[in-house]
Protein backbone atom coordinates (compact mmCIF):
# COMPACT_ATOMS: atom_id res chain seq x y z
CA UNK A 1 0.00 0.00 0.00
CA UNK A 2 1.66 3.75 -1.03
CA UNK A 3 1.46 6.38 1.20
CA UNK A 4 -0.18 9.46 0.11
CA UNK A 5 1.22 12.94 -0.64
CA UNK A 6 -0.62 15.00 2.42
CA UNK A 7 -0.96 18.37 1.20
CA UNK A 8 -3.00 19.31 5.01
CA UNK A 9 -0.04 20.94 7.20
CA UNK A 10 2.57 23.29 6.18
CA UNK A 11 5.18 21.32 7.69
CA UNK A 12 4.85 18.90 4.78
CA UNK A 13 3.27 20.33 1.82
CA UNK A 14 4.23 19.69 -1.36
CA UNK A 15 6.59 16.77 0.28
CA UNK A 16 6.39 12.88 0.14
CA UNK A 17 4.91 11.68 3.10
CA UNK A 18 6.98 8.51 3.84
CA UNK A 19 9.73 10.35 3.26
CA UNK A 20 8.94 13.46 6.17
CA UNK A 21 6.54 10.88 8.22
CA UNK A 22 7.09 11.30 12.17
CA UNK A 23 5.72 7.57 12.13
CA UNK A 24 4.95 5.06 9.53
CA UNK A 25 3.79 1.51 9.56
CA UNK A 26 4.66 -0.81 6.67
CA UNK A 27 2.70 -4.05 6.04
CA UNK A 28 1.83 -4.43 9.91
CA UNK A 29 0.56 -7.72 10.53
CA UNK A 30 -0.43 -9.10 14.24
CA UNK A 31 -2.21 -12.70 15.10
CA UNK A 32 -3.93 -14.26 18.06
CA UNK A 33 -5.02 -17.42 18.21
CA UNK A 34 -7.90 -17.83 16.34
CA UNK A 35 -7.84 -14.50 15.45
CA UNK A 36 -5.88 -11.72 13.26
CA UNK A 37 -5.68 -8.50 14.90
CA UNK A 38 -3.81 -6.40 11.60
CA UNK A 39 -3.66 -7.69 8.57
CA UNK A 40 -1.30 -5.74 6.26
CA UNK A 41 -1.84 -2.39 7.90
CA UNK A 42 0.19 0.76 6.52
CA UNK A 43 0.10 4.58 7.21
CA UNK A 44 1.77 7.49 7.99
CA UNK A 45 1.55 10.33 10.54
CA UNK A 46 3.37 14.07 9.49
CA UNK A 47 5.10 16.42 11.90
CA UNK A 48 2.08 18.51 13.08
CA UNK A 49 -0.59 16.07 12.47
CA UNK A 50 -3.78 15.21 14.19
CA UNK A 51 -4.14 11.52 12.41
CA UNK A 52 -7.07 10.02 13.44
CA UNK A 53 -7.09 6.00 13.54
CA UNK A 54 -10.87 5.31 13.26
CA UNK A 55 -12.48 1.80 13.56
CA UNK A 56 -15.23 -0.62 15.24
CA UNK A 57 -14.77 -1.93 18.30
CA UNK A 58 -12.60 -4.52 17.72
CA UNK A 59 -11.15 -3.44 14.84
CA UNK A 60 -7.66 -3.82 15.58
CA UNK A 61 -6.86 -0.28 16.43
CA UNK A 62 -5.68 -1.15 20.61
CA UNK A 63 -3.32 -3.87 18.77
CA UNK A 64 -1.91 -1.60 16.39
CA UNK A 65 -0.75 1.42 19.27
CA UNK A 66 0.13 -1.38 21.54
CA UNK A 67 2.85 -2.14 19.01
CA UNK A 68 3.70 1.45 18.76
CA UNK A 69 4.46 1.44 22.63
CA UNK A 70 6.33 -1.46 22.63
CA UNK A 71 3.69 -3.69 24.64
CA UNK A 72 3.09 -5.99 21.97
CA UNK A 73 5.68 -7.28 18.90
CA UNK A 74 4.50 -7.38 15.24
CA UNK A 75 4.55 -10.81 13.42
CA UNK A 76 4.77 -8.92 10.03
CA UNK A 77 6.00 -5.68 8.14
CA UNK A 78 7.92 -2.70 9.96
CA UNK A 79 7.67 0.51 11.49
CA UNK A 80 9.75 3.58 11.26
CA UNK A 81 10.27 6.50 13.84
CA UNK A 82 12.11 9.61 12.73
CA UNK A 83 13.91 8.11 9.88
CA UNK A 84 14.88 5.16 11.85
CA UNK A 85 13.49 1.62 12.76
CA UNK A 86 11.09 1.35 15.56
CA UNK A 87 11.25 -2.16 17.73
CA UNK A 88 11.15 -1.23 20.65
CA UNK A 89 10.92 -4.14 23.34
CA UNK A 90 9.07 -2.46 25.76
CA UNK A 91 7.20 0.74 26.56
CA UNK A 92 10.07 2.00 28.47
CA UNK A 93 12.50 1.81 25.39
CA UNK A 94 8.87 3.35 22.90
CA UNK A 95 9.35 6.46 25.36
CA UNK A 96 13.17 6.73 25.00
CA UNK A 97 12.41 6.71 21.11
CA UNK A 98 9.78 9.58 21.73
CA UNK A 99 6.73 7.91 21.81
CA UNK A 100 4.15 8.65 24.28
CA UNK A 101 0.31 7.41 25.05
CA UNK A 102 -2.70 7.95 27.20
CA UNK A 103 -4.10 4.94 27.80
CA UNK A 104 -8.01 4.33 27.35
CA UNK A 105 -7.78 2.14 30.53
CA UNK A 106 -6.11 4.26 33.49
CA UNK A 107 -2.46 2.74 34.06
CA UNK A 108 -2.28 4.49 37.76
CA UNK A 109 -1.91 2.83 41.05
CA UNK A 110 -4.46 4.04 43.94
CA UNK A 111 -2.42 4.03 46.62
CA UNK A 112 0.01 6.61 45.20
CA UNK A 113 -0.34 9.80 44.70
CA UNK A 114 -0.53 11.87 41.51
CA UNK A 115 3.10 12.85 41.70
CA UNK A 116 4.06 9.58 42.44
CA UNK A 117 2.58 8.02 39.88
CA UNK A 118 3.84 10.31 37.07
CA UNK A 119 7.14 9.86 38.37
CA UNK A 120 7.08 6.30 37.93
CA UNK A 121 6.75 6.60 34.42
CA UNK A 122 10.28 9.05 34.03
CA UNK A 123 13.66 7.47 33.99
CA UNK A 124 15.43 9.87 35.72
CA UNK A 125 12.52 11.76 37.40
CA UNK A 126 13.47 15.10 39.21
CA UNK A 127 13.21 15.74 43.20
CA UNK A 128 9.73 15.44 44.27
CA UNK A 129 9.55 18.91 45.10
CA UNK A 130 10.64 20.26 41.93
CA UNK A 131 8.52 17.40 39.99
CA UNK A 132 5.27 18.68 42.14
CA UNK A 133 5.70 22.41 40.80
CA UNK A 134 6.39 21.27 37.46
CA UNK A 135 2.76 18.98 37.42
CA UNK A 136 1.52 22.01 38.87
CA UNK A 137 2.36 24.26 36.17
CA UNK A 138 2.26 22.18 33.45
CA UNK A 139 -1.40 21.36 34.50
CA UNK A 140 -2.45 24.66 34.84
CA UNK A 141 -0.98 26.19 32.43
CA UNK A 142 -3.31 23.14 30.03
CA UNK A 143 -6.42 23.95 31.20
CA UNK A 144 -6.58 20.38 33.24
CA UNK A 145 -5.23 21.29 36.83
CA UNK A 146 -3.97 18.64 39.10
CA UNK A 147 -2.77 18.54 42.56
CA UNK A 148 0.04 16.34 43.21
CA UNK A 149 -0.15 15.30 46.44
CA UNK A 150 -3.52 13.72 46.17
CA UNK A 151 -4.02 10.08 46.19
CA UNK A 152 -5.31 8.45 42.89
CA UNK A 153 -7.96 6.81 44.93
CA UNK A 154 -9.54 10.09 45.69
CA UNK A 155 -9.66 11.42 42.15
CA UNK A 156 -12.92 10.75 39.72
CA UNK A 157 -12.24 9.46 36.64
CA UNK A 158 -11.90 12.15 34.84
CA UNK A 159 -9.12 13.58 37.36
CA UNK A 160 -7.32 10.23 36.76
CA UNK A 161 -7.30 10.83 32.90
CA UNK A 162 -5.74 14.03 33.20
CA UNK A 163 -3.09 12.34 34.96
CA UNK A 164 -2.23 10.54 32.52
CA UNK A 165 -2.56 13.21 29.70
CA UNK A 166 -0.04 15.33 32.09
CA UNK A 167 2.32 12.31 32.13
CA UNK A 168 2.72 12.28 28.95
CA UNK A 169 3.17 15.84 27.87
CA UNK A 170 5.90 16.07 30.79
CA UNK A 171 7.87 13.95 28.53
CA UNK A 172 7.78 16.30 25.54
CA UNK A 173 6.94 13.34 23.14
CA UNK A 174 8.01 13.01 19.25
CA UNK A 175 4.55 10.93 18.64
CA UNK A 176 1.86 11.29 20.94
CA UNK A 177 -0.78 8.70 20.85
CA UNK A 178 -3.97 8.93 22.51
CA UNK A 179 -6.28 6.45 23.32
CA UNK A 180 -10.25 8.22 24.26
CA UNK A 181 -8.55 10.97 25.90
CA UNK A 182 -12.01 13.00 26.49
CA UNK A 183 -14.51 9.99 26.99
CA UNK A 184 -14.34 10.87 30.69
CA UNK A 185 -13.75 15.12 29.87
CA UNK A 186 -16.47 17.53 30.07
CA UNK A 187 -16.84 18.90 27.02
CA UNK A 188 -15.24 22.13 28.39
CA UNK A 189 -12.20 20.45 29.45
CA UNK A 190 -12.21 18.47 26.29
CA UNK A 191 -12.05 22.08 24.41
CA UNK A 192 -8.83 22.51 26.79
CA UNK A 193 -6.80 19.28 25.42
CA UNK A 194 -7.56 20.08 21.87
CA UNK A 195 -5.93 23.66 22.81
CA UNK A 196 -3.12 21.91 24.22
CA UNK A 197 -2.89 19.26 21.17
CA UNK A 198 -2.84 22.13 18.57
CA UNK A 199 -0.50 23.99 20.35
CA UNK A 200 1.85 21.02 20.58
CA UNK A 201 1.15 19.82 16.79
CA UNK A 202 1.80 23.98 15.92
CA UNK A 203 5.64 22.87 17.45
CA UNK A 204 5.59 19.90 15.28
CA UNK A 205 4.68 17.15 17.15
CA UNK A 206 2.68 14.33 15.53
CA UNK A 207 -0.70 12.85 17.44
CA UNK A 208 -2.03 9.70 16.78
CA UNK A 209 -5.66 9.82 17.82
CA UNK A 210 -8.13 7.29 18.55
CA UNK A 211 -11.92 8.40 19.89
CA UNK A 212 -15.28 6.92 18.65
CA UNK A 213 -16.67 10.62 19.26
CA UNK A 214 -16.74 11.63 15.14
CA UNK A 215 -18.03 15.27 15.33
CA UNK A 216 -14.59 15.34 17.56
CA UNK A 217 -12.58 13.75 14.78
CA UNK A 218 -14.58 15.88 12.17
CA UNK A 219 -13.49 19.02 14.35
CA UNK A 220 -10.24 18.70 15.26
CA UNK A 221 -8.30 16.15 13.06
CA UNK A 222 -6.41 16.55 9.80
CA UNK A 223 -6.56 13.16 8.84
CA UNK A 224 -8.02 9.60 9.60
CA UNK A 225 -6.80 6.22 8.61
CA UNK A 226 -10.26 4.08 8.62
CA UNK A 227 -9.59 0.28 9.54
CA UNK A 228 -12.16 -3.03 9.70
CA UNK A 229 -11.42 -6.42 11.03
CA UNK A 230 -8.04 -5.39 11.43
CA UNK A 231 -6.87 -4.01 7.48
CA UNK A 232 -6.98 -0.47 6.35
CA UNK A 233 -9.77 0.25 4.52
CA UNK A 234 -9.85 3.59 3.75
CA UNK A 235 -8.32 7.28 4.22
CA UNK A 236 -10.04 11.00 4.20
CA UNK A 237 -10.03 13.98 5.43
CA UNK A 238 -12.48 14.52 8.15
CA UNK A 239 -13.55 17.41 7.64
CA UNK A 240 -14.75 16.65 4.19
CA UNK A 241 -16.75 13.89 5.36
CA UNK A 242 -20.32 13.81 7.72
CA UNK A 243 -20.50 11.69 11.20
CA UNK A 244 -22.82 9.49 9.58
CA UNK A 245 -20.38 8.97 6.52
CA UNK A 246 -17.05 8.20 8.61
CA UNK A 247 -19.01 5.61 10.71
CA UNK A 248 -20.49 3.98 7.57
CA UNK A 249 -16.87 3.88 6.41
CA UNK A 250 -15.90 2.62 9.15
CA UNK A 251 -18.90 -0.52 9.85
CA UNK A 252 -18.61 -0.94 6.06
CA UNK A 253 -22.16 -0.56 5.06
CA UNK A 254 -25.29 2.50 6.49
CA UNK A 255 -26.00 3.08 10.12
CA UNK A 256 -29.78 2.73 11.43
CA UNK A 257 -31.34 5.07 12.96
CA UNK A 258 -32.40 5.14 16.66
CA UNK A 259 -36.22 4.35 17.12
CA UNK A 260 -37.90 6.26 20.35
CA UNK A 261 -41.50 5.34 19.39
CA UNK A 262 -44.27 3.31 21.48
CA UNK A 263 -43.03 4.48 24.85
CA UNK A 264 -45.64 5.61 27.37
CA UNK A 265 -44.74 6.92 30.72
CA UNK A 266 -47.14 4.67 33.63
CA UNK A 267 -46.49 4.75 37.17
CA UNK A 268 -43.77 5.78 39.33
CA UNK A 269 -41.22 2.87 39.88
CA UNK A 270 -38.89 4.05 41.51
CA UNK A 271 -38.39 6.40 43.94
CA UNK A 272 -35.67 8.98 46.11
CA UNK A 273 -36.52 11.51 48.65
CA UNK A 274 -34.29 14.04 50.25
CA UNK A 275 -31.36 11.81 50.72
CA UNK A 276 -28.41 13.05 51.28
CA UNK A 277 -24.81 10.90 51.79
CA UNK A 278 -21.04 12.02 53.33
CA UNK A 279 -18.69 12.16 50.98
CA UNK A 280 -16.67 8.75 50.40
CA UNK A 281 -13.09 10.78 51.22
CA UNK A 282 -12.34 14.50 51.51
CA UNK A 283 -11.87 14.71 47.82
CA UNK A 284 -15.54 13.45 47.52
CA UNK A 285 -18.73 14.77 47.15
CA UNK A 286 -21.52 14.66 49.74
CA UNK A 287 -25.27 13.67 48.43
CA UNK A 288 -27.24 16.89 49.62
CA UNK A 289 -30.86 16.91 49.51
CA UNK A 290 -31.01 14.76 46.32
CA UNK A 291 -34.89 14.09 45.27
CA UNK A 292 -35.75 12.03 41.80
CA UNK A 293 -38.40 9.77 40.58
CA UNK A 294 -38.72 7.43 37.41
CA UNK A 295 -41.72 6.02 35.68
CA UNK A 296 -42.07 2.63 33.38
CA UNK A 297 -41.70 3.46 30.27
CA UNK A 298 -39.42 6.68 30.95
CA UNK A 299 -35.84 7.30 30.29
CA UNK A 300 -34.26 10.09 32.78
CA UNK A 301 -31.19 11.80 32.10
CA UNK A 302 -29.06 13.06 34.81
CA UNK A 303 -26.32 15.01 33.17
CA UNK A 304 -22.69 16.99 35.18
CA UNK A 305 -19.50 17.93 35.55
CA UNK A 306 -17.39 15.03 36.68
CA UNK A 307 -16.44 15.16 40.38
CA UNK A 308 -19.88 16.48 40.80
CA UNK A 309 -21.74 13.16 43.04
CA UNK A 310 -22.44 11.08 40.05
CA UNK A 311 -20.33 8.04 41.61
CA UNK A 312 -22.12 8.51 44.81
CA UNK A 313 -25.41 8.71 43.15
CA UNK A 314 -24.92 5.70 41.64
CA UNK A 315 -23.45 4.08 45.04
CA UNK A 316 -26.41 5.07 46.73
CA UNK A 317 -29.11 3.58 43.75
CA UNK A 318 -27.02 0.47 43.50
CA UNK A 319 -26.84 -0.14 47.46
CA UNK A 320 -23.29 0.02 47.79
CA UNK A 321 -24.09 3.16 50.17
CA UNK A 322 -27.23 2.75 52.67
CA UNK A 323 -29.80 5.61 53.38
CA UNK A 324 -32.09 6.02 56.22
CA UNK A 325 -35.64 4.11 55.86
CA UNK A 326 -37.92 5.25 53.53
CA UNK A 327 -35.62 7.49 51.42
CA UNK A 328 -35.23 4.56 48.67
CA UNK A 329 -38.29 2.68 47.30
CA UNK A 330 -39.30 0.44 44.57
CA UNK A 331 -42.86 -0.13 43.45
CA UNK A 332 -43.49 1.11 47.27
CA UNK A 333 -41.15 -1.57 48.63
CA UNK A 334 -38.38 0.35 51.23
CA UNK A 335 -34.87 -0.69 49.78
CA UNK A 336 -32.84 1.97 51.58
CA UNK A 337 -31.14 -0.77 54.17
CA UNK A 338 -31.24 -3.16 51.18
CA UNK A 339 -27.65 -4.08 49.99
CA UNK A 340 -27.04 -4.40 46.22
CA UNK A 341 -28.01 -8.17 45.77
CA UNK A 342 -31.48 -7.28 47.50
CA UNK A 343 -31.79 -4.78 45.07
CA UNK A 344 -30.93 -6.89 42.23
CA UNK A 345 -33.52 -9.30 43.14
CA UNK A 346 -36.01 -6.60 43.56
CA UNK A 347 -35.34 -5.78 40.10
CA UNK A 348 -32.74 -2.67 40.51
CA UNK A 349 -30.00 -2.84 38.63
CA UNK A 350 -26.74 -0.71 38.13
CA UNK A 351 -23.94 -0.94 35.63
CA UNK A 352 -21.22 2.05 37.25
CA UNK A 353 -19.00 4.02 35.29
CA UNK A 354 -15.66 2.05 35.93
CA UNK A 355 -16.31 -1.02 33.53
CA UNK A 356 -12.70 -2.70 34.54
CA UNK A 357 -12.51 -3.02 37.84
CA UNK A 358 -16.24 -1.84 39.32
CA UNK A 359 -18.19 -3.74 37.02
CA UNK A 360 -16.04 -6.60 36.22
CA UNK A 361 -13.15 -8.44 37.50
CA UNK A 362 -9.85 -7.79 35.03
CA UNK A 363 -9.14 -10.91 35.73
CA UNK A 364 -12.44 -13.42 35.53
CA UNK A 365 -13.60 -15.11 32.30
CA UNK A 366 -16.71 -13.27 31.00
CA UNK A 367 -18.81 -16.44 32.22
CA UNK A 368 -17.27 -15.37 35.89
CA UNK A 369 -18.09 -11.87 35.59
CA UNK A 370 -21.64 -12.64 34.87
CA UNK A 371 -21.66 -14.14 38.72
CA UNK A 372 -21.18 -10.38 40.11
CA UNK A 373 -25.07 -8.94 39.03
CA UNK A 374 -26.68 -12.53 37.60
CA UNK A 375 -26.07 -15.39 40.00
CA UNK A 376 -29.07 -14.40 41.97
CA UNK A 377 -31.37 -12.94 39.37
CA UNK A 378 -30.75 -15.58 36.84
CA UNK A 379 -30.24 -18.62 39.01
CA UNK A 380 -27.26 -19.04 38.17
CA UNK A 381 -26.00 -19.82 41.92
CA UNK A 382 -28.21 -22.31 43.62
CA UNK A 383 -28.06 -23.06 47.45
CA UNK A 384 -24.62 -22.02 47.56
CA UNK A 385 -23.68 -23.81 44.20
CA UNK A 386 -22.35 -22.70 40.83
CA UNK A 387 -24.06 -23.94 37.95
CA UNK A 388 -21.49 -23.13 35.29
CA UNK A 389 -23.80 -24.38 32.34
CA UNK A 390 -26.28 -21.93 33.28
CA UNK A 391 -23.71 -19.13 33.47
CA UNK A 392 -21.66 -20.00 30.39
CA UNK A 393 -24.90 -19.92 28.32
CA UNK A 394 -25.96 -16.80 29.96
CA UNK A 395 -22.82 -15.27 29.03
CA UNK A 396 -22.86 -16.33 25.61
CA UNK A 397 -26.19 -14.72 25.42
CA UNK A 398 -24.79 -11.18 26.29
CA UNK A 399 -21.80 -11.66 23.68
CA UNK A 400 -24.55 -12.96 20.98
CA UNK A 401 -27.30 -10.17 21.76
CA UNK A 402 -24.71 -7.14 21.95
CA UNK A 403 -22.21 -8.03 19.38
CA UNK A 404 -19.35 -8.38 21.75
CA UNK A 405 -16.40 -8.79 19.64
CA UNK A 406 -13.95 -11.65 21.61
CA UNK A 407 -13.31 -15.58 21.41
CA UNK A 408 -15.60 -16.60 23.71
CA UNK A 409 -16.96 -16.77 27.40
CA UNK A 410 -13.86 -17.89 28.73
CA UNK A 411 -11.98 -14.94 27.48
CA UNK A 412 -10.55 -12.47 30.89
CA UNK A 413 -12.52 -9.11 31.33
CA UNK A 414 -8.44 -7.16 30.56
CA UNK A 415 -8.39 -9.26 27.24
CA UNK A 416 -11.17 -7.56 25.46
CA UNK A 417 -11.18 -3.75 23.73
CA UNK A 418 -12.94 -0.97 26.41
CA UNK A 419 -15.97 -0.79 23.73
CA UNK A 420 -16.34 -4.46 23.71
CA UNK A 421 -16.26 -4.42 27.77
CA UNK A 422 -18.75 -1.61 27.72
CA UNK A 423 -21.22 -3.56 25.71
CA UNK A 424 -20.43 -6.71 27.75
CA UNK A 425 -21.06 -4.24 31.14
CA UNK A 426 -24.65 -3.17 29.86
CA UNK A 427 -25.71 -6.20 28.22
CA UNK A 428 -25.20 -8.04 31.11
CA UNK A 429 -27.47 -6.07 33.20
CA UNK A 430 -30.05 -5.59 30.53
CA UNK A 431 -30.74 -8.90 29.34
CA UNK A 432 -31.85 -9.28 33.13
CA UNK A 433 -34.92 -7.62 32.45
CA UNK A 434 -34.91 -5.26 35.19
CA UNK A 435 -37.48 -2.69 36.79
CA UNK A 436 -35.25 -0.57 36.79
CA UNK A 437 -31.77 0.47 35.44
CA UNK A 438 -29.13 2.62 36.28
CA UNK A 439 -26.09 3.41 34.28
CA UNK A 440 -23.44 5.35 34.48
CA UNK A 441 -21.72 6.31 30.97
CA UNK A 442 -23.45 3.79 29.19
CA UNK A 443 -21.46 4.35 26.02
CA UNK A 444 -17.76 5.96 27.35
CA UNK A 445 -15.14 4.36 24.36
CA UNK A 446 -17.62 2.59 22.51
CA UNK A 447 -18.00 3.08 18.95
CA UNK A 448 -20.54 5.18 16.72
CA UNK A 449 -22.39 1.43 15.70
CA UNK A 450 -22.23 0.11 19.08
CA UNK A 451 -23.10 2.99 20.67
CA UNK A 452 -26.50 3.40 18.46
CA UNK A 453 -26.90 -0.58 19.72
CA UNK A 454 -26.51 0.39 23.35
CA UNK A 455 -28.55 2.90 23.14
CA UNK A 456 -31.29 0.94 21.48
CA UNK A 457 -31.61 -1.35 23.91
CA UNK A 458 -31.97 1.27 26.88
CA UNK A 459 -34.72 2.71 24.57
CA UNK A 460 -35.96 -0.65 24.36
CA UNK A 461 -36.51 -1.49 28.14
CA UNK A 462 -38.03 0.97 28.15
CA UNK A 463 -40.70 0.53 25.79
CA UNK A 464 -41.18 -3.16 28.15
CA UNK A 465 -41.82 -1.36 30.67
CA UNK A 466 -38.71 -0.57 33.08
CA UNK A 467 -37.67 2.73 33.91
CA UNK A 468 -34.06 3.90 33.01
CA UNK A 469 -31.51 6.30 34.42
CA UNK A 470 -29.22 7.29 32.80
CA UNK A 471 -26.40 9.45 34.11
CA UNK A 472 -23.61 10.88 31.31
CA UNK A 473 -21.18 13.28 30.51
CA UNK A 474 -22.17 13.53 26.68
CA UNK A 475 -24.98 16.24 26.64
CA UNK A 476 -26.05 14.85 22.92
CA UNK A 477 -26.68 11.35 24.51
CA UNK A 478 -28.71 12.30 27.08
CA UNK A 479 -30.71 14.57 24.86
CA UNK A 480 -31.27 11.84 22.59
CA UNK A 481 -32.68 9.47 24.82
CA UNK A 482 -34.19 11.48 27.97
CA UNK A 483 -37.19 12.45 28.48
CA UNK A 484 -36.44 14.15 31.60
CA UNK A 485 -33.18 15.94 32.21
CA UNK A 486 -31.80 16.91 35.65
CA UNK A 487 -28.09 18.44 36.22
CA UNK A 488 -26.21 17.08 39.15
CA UNK A 489 -23.87 20.11 40.84
CA UNK A 490 -22.07 19.74 43.89
CA UNK A 491 -24.01 16.91 45.38
CA UNK A 492 -27.38 18.89 44.20
CA UNK A 493 -29.69 17.26 41.63
CA UNK A 494 -31.70 20.01 40.40
CA UNK A 495 -35.63 19.50 39.80
CA UNK A 496 -36.27 17.28 36.22
CA UNK A 497 -37.26 19.58 33.15
CA UNK A 498 -38.91 17.84 29.64
CA UNK A 499 -36.02 17.24 27.96
CA UNK A 500 -37.61 18.25 24.57
CA UNK A 501 -37.44 21.93 23.71
CA UNK A 502 -34.17 22.72 26.31
CA UNK A 503 -31.65 24.50 25.25
CA UNK A 504 -27.49 24.19 25.57
CA UNK A 505 -27.85 27.52 27.45
CA UNK A 506 -30.32 26.29 29.72
CA UNK A 507 -28.15 23.29 30.19
CA UNK A 508 -25.54 25.22 30.83
CA UNK A 509 -26.92 26.73 33.55
CA UNK A 510 -28.48 23.96 34.92
CA UNK A 511 -25.05 22.26 35.27
CA UNK A 512 -23.67 25.28 37.29
CA UNK A 513 -26.27 25.20 39.84
CA UNK A 514 -28.37 28.15 38.20
CA UNK A 515 -30.97 26.40 38.18
CA UNK A 516 -33.38 28.51 39.00
CA UNK A 517 -31.94 31.02 36.68
CA UNK A 518 -32.82 28.35 34.25
CA UNK A 519 -36.23 28.35 34.72
CA UNK A 520 -36.47 32.05 34.82
CA UNK A 521 -35.46 32.21 31.75
CA UNK A 522 -37.97 29.41 30.08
Amino acid sequence: MGFPRYQNNDLTKGTNLAETAVFRAEGIGKSYPGVRANDDVSFAVAPGEIHALLGENGAGKSTLVKMIYGLVRPDDGQMVLMGQPHHPADPRAARAAGVAMVFQHFSLFDALTVAENIALGMENPPPRRALSERITQVSHEFGLPLNPARRIATLSAGERQRVEIIRCLLQNPRLLIMDEPTSVLTPQEAELLFATLRKLAGQGTAILYISHKLEEIRAHCDRATILRGGKVVDSADPRAHSARELAAMMVGGQMREIDRSGRVAGDVLLQMENVSAPAPSAEGTALKGVSLAVRSGEILGIGGVAGNGQEELLSVLSGEVLTRPGSVTLEGRDLSQAGPEARRLAGLLAAPEDRLGHAAVPDFSLTDNTLLTAGGRKALVRKGLIDHGAARSFAEAVIKGFDVRTPGPGTAARALSGGNLQKFVIGREVMQVPRVLVVNQPTWGVDAGAAAAVRQSLLDLARAGAGVIVISQDLDELMELSDRFCALNEGRLSDPRPTEGLTLDEIGLMLGGAHGMAEAQI
